[in-house]
């Protein structure tokens, strides 16, 4: 059963110019409002930044339809989950694990459908950089989740965690190997999510970005 169309002839980039706004919005919001609130309000924020990402993509009605059911159902039992003082750490962790997927998702939309483009536009750049601030924001959430679970313990001794916005920051620190060395994975499980995030940074590089510059030189040769 196929989850994507086939259509004849190149395809047409998508529209990422929406995307990348409530990309950074979601972040702007979690990086100076530390409200417990905001983790509720990112939640709907990043799984509207995942049905802009399906908007662009070019999908069969059956995987729009399965998505859409599953935004539908998850985003409020999410929102709840995230506000709730009942369900713990747990919620909170299962809140976080279904962020880090929808964004997921989010990414995995996006990448398939700039690499399918057939030259640079300026909705390729949107959608390679939305693309980009995703990874970031699905490890942080994964990182989270990983807190949560772990009985509040990620980062070494002495290292205070002050809510999401530490998780955004360390992740995107990780994601460029910028590696600052503030903060530092304390057990094997963060490790390992930080070196993958690593090596995700790097193949997106690598892929993505040199894509963008091969079509962009094929575009500059046709045109001369």
């Amino acid at each position: 059963m196929a989850f994507f169309k086939q259509r004849a002839g190149a395809p047409q980039p998508g529209r990422y110019g929406a995307l990348l706004i409530v990309l950074i919005t979601g972040y702007l919001l979690s990086a100076f409002i530390k409200a417990h609130w905001v983790e509720g309000l990112q939640v709907v924020l990043f799984t509207v930044a995942m049905l802009l990402a399906l908007r662009s993509a070019d999908l069969s009605r059956l995987a729009i339809r399965l998505v859409l059911a599953a935004a539908i159902i998850g985003v409020p039992v999410m929102f709840f989950l995230s506000f709730s003082t009942a369900t713990g750490n747990a919620g909170s962790g299962v809140a976080n694990i279904w962020t880090g997927l929808v964004l997921l998702a989010a990414a995995a939309l996006i990448v398939y459908r700039v690499l399918a483009f057939g030259e640079v536009t300026l909705q390729s750049i949107y959608g390679a950089f939305s693309a980009y601030l995703v990874l970031g924001l699905m490890f942080a959430a994964f990182f989270a989740a990983i807190y949560h679970f772990s009985g509040d313990k990620f980062f070494v001794t002495g290292e205070q965690v002050n809510g999401t916005q530490t998780f955004q920051y360390f992740s995107f620190t990780t994601l460029t190997t910028l590696g600052y060395g503030d903060y530092t994975a304390a057990y094997s499980s963060g490790q390992a999510v930080a070196v993958l995030e690593a090596l995700t940074g790097q193949v997106f590089l690598a892929t993505l970005v040199a894509r963008l510059v091969s079509a962009f030189r094929s575009s500059g040769d046709q045109q001369r």
